[in-house]
């Protein structure tokens, strides 16, 4: 049975926080497919560049052994939900700080004839490893 899962995520400054989410994801299903951020729309969420360009991250995520493939977002602010069409997932995990209510998600796939099941991924040490938190111990001088 093929079981994709779908994942979304900037993934700056790669850490146990991200490998761990990954990890979590992948058990899922088969196959792990991450959308990564393009570097236009970290910049316009986060209203901060990413430390790494989309290719490295996307070179650093593919050479994961737990990831099967990357995808490079689309135009978050036109269609954020073309790509879930395109690549019809079987699961969407969401990570634990991932701003989307899951019923008004389910309502908009199911809008469109799309019924993955969401799923929402547990923290690892929070505290610690979370990328805005890490950039800022490192670059706070």
């Amino acid at each position: 049975m093929d079981l994709r899962v779908l994942v979304f995520g900037t993934f700056d400054g790669l850490h146990a926080g991200h490998l761990v989410f990954l990890m979590q994801a992948k058990k899922l299903g088969n196959k792990l497919i991450v959308v990564l951020a393009r570097d236009l729309t970290v910049v316009k969420l986060k209203k901060m560049k990413p430390l790494r360009s989309e290719k490295v991250r996307a070179l650093f995520l593919k050479n994961l052994p737990f990831v099967d493939q990357v995808v490079l977002g689309k135009d978050f602010f036109k269609d954020k939900l073309k790509i879930v069409k395109e690549i019809n997932p079987s699961i969407i995990a969401l990570g634990y700080d991932q701003n989307v209510n899951m019923s008004d998600l389910k309502k908009e796939l199911n809008l469109r004839s799309m019924f993955p099941k969401l799923v929402r991924l547990k923290p690892f040490k929070n505290k610690i490893f979370k990328t805005r938190k890490l950039r800022k111990i490192l670059f706070q001088n």
